[in-house]
């Protein structure tokens, strides 16, 4: 017997070990080959995270437990937030994040149906989604084009005596004007959201200070999707500062309970049997008190226990990032006649999730991005394009209702029909880079 006269201690550092030697042997990362596909995102581990992941999966917890607690701490420590809740999906931290502000422990400030929320239609429509199953009227603003982000000069006349928040997202890692959203929600006593799904690890300089996107508004979100800044396969977070904006999203998380306990603790408040909530009878037991229409979104500790690995690593993944991009853009000068370069935002320093070409007349995208493809360099649009032209839209948009545009959406339109992008994650050589960079240049005859 393999295991016998071993402690149970042994016996689990053995296995580990066994799992770091097969992760080096049979995941290791093979050298790229000119031609080789290219995927616009790839995972980027080693045996750290596999090791971490079978520790996990040998005390069979399964939901979530230590490495969950400790990911929590980490991200908030990298962050310089006060809280963090993780969770299993970057739309289910978009989610939590917009119910939270729909609680009636917020009183005057409370979001409800038929309230508005400002954002735009060149995004992922998870940022969005909650907000029209909720009854939220969301207001579409335009976008700026080599930044990709809210055109902050058409935000006063988005607003109206409805709107309560703002919800964007730092598109691909390039933060948007946070200073002057900021001061508009200052100004409004508006609710910010920072849809951080992309941009984990960028900063903006705000006020003489540098902070990290995502920490600036209210509440931020981040994914932790595999093609994300970094993965445990599935999950996401949701982090504030405000102590009471953190017991509602963690309310909303479990089930919408009242409770605080952690799973598998019991009375950990001290408070589980003497208290009297709504019109229940006093003591019952408040471990199955709900204060709000909650769900279920927590993520496992198997998931949390790649991410402890992967956050480790983290600053090394955002600093290739922004090689990856300088060496593209550097490569790519010239091609101005043809293509917009992204931009980064003033005051910025992005975390690149990607990089987006926009073509200029003449150039004909779905010709650029075939030809690309064709030869071994993925691709991808900025999701939605224009959201409000997807099917999830022609019933509202042919009975008039659900959402409004404020002015036009003209460089969204133009992103939707001119607009591509490739990766940069952090597993991409420099011959891989300048293999895109060949690529592109031949599909535009440069």
């Amino acid at each position: 017997m393999m295991f016998e006269n071993k402690t149970e201690a042994q016996a689990r550092a053995e296995i580990l070990e066994m799992v770091g030697e097969y992760c080096d042997r049979f995941h290791a990362k093979k050298p790229y080959r000119e031609g080789a596909r290219i995927p616009y995102a790839s995972r980027v581990y080693d045996r750290a995270e596999m090791v971490n992941l079978v520790d996990s999966s040998l005390e069979f917890w399964l939901t979530s437990g230590r490495y969950t607690e400790m990911f929590e701490r980490k991200l908030a420590a990298y962050l310089g937030v006060r809280f963090c809740s993780l969770v299993n999906s970057g739309s289910s931290a978009n989610l939590a994040a917009f119910m939270a502000l729909t609680s009636p422990l917020l009183g005057e400030r409370q979001v409800r149906p038929g309230d508005e929320m400002i954002t735009v239609a060149a995004s992922f429509p998870t940022t969005v989604t909650p907000a029209i199953q909720y009854g939220v009227v969301p207001v579409f603003v335009d976008v700026t084009i080599p930044q990709y982000n809210i055109d902050v000069s058409r935000l006063e006349a988005a607003y109206s005596e409805k709107t309560r928040l703002v919800m964007i997202a730092h598109t691909l890692g390039n933060p948007f004007d946070l200073a002057a959203v900021k001061d508009f929600c200052d100004r409004h006593k508006l609710w910010l959201i920072e849809d951080n799904c992309d941009a984990l690890g960028s900063r903006y300089t705000l006020d003489g200070a540098e902070h990290f996107t995502g920490t600036v508004g209210d509440i931020g979100t981040s994914s932790f999707y595999p093609p994300h800044h970094m993965t445990m396969g599935e999950g996401g977070a949701v982090y504030t500062n405000d102590p009471l904006l953190n017991r509602i999203i963690r309310s909303f998380r479990d089930w919408g309970r009242d409770c605080v306990c952690p799973p598998g603790k019991d009375n950990y408040c001290g408070h589980r049997f003497d208290r009297q909530y709504g019109e229940l009878p006093a003591g019952y037991d408040h471990k199955y008190v709900y204060s709000h229409f909650g769900y279920n979104l927590k993520a496992t500790d198997l998931q949390a226990a790649i991410g402890c690995a992967q956050i480790d690593k983290f600053p090394s993944f955002v600093e290739r990032r922004r090689h990856n991009f300088d060496r593209l853009y550097a490569a790519l000068e010239g091609t101005e006649e043809k293509l917009i370069l992204p931009q980064a935002a003033p005051g910025s320093k992005p975390s690149w999730f990607g990089f987006l070409i926009t073509c200029r007349q003449g150039a004909d995208r779905n010709a650029i991005v075939q030809y690309m493809e064709e030869r071994g360099v993925q691709t991808r649009m900025l999701f939605a394009g224009n959201l409000t032209k997807h099917p999830c839209f022609d019933q509202m948009r042919a009975e008039g209702r659900g959402y409004r545009v404020a002015g036009g959406l003209e460089n969204t339109d133009r992103i939707m029909r001119d607009t591509f992008w490739v990766g940069l994650y952090p597993g991409m050589t420099d011959e891989m880079i300048d293999y895109m960079a060949r690529i592109i240049r031949a599909a535009i005859g440069m």
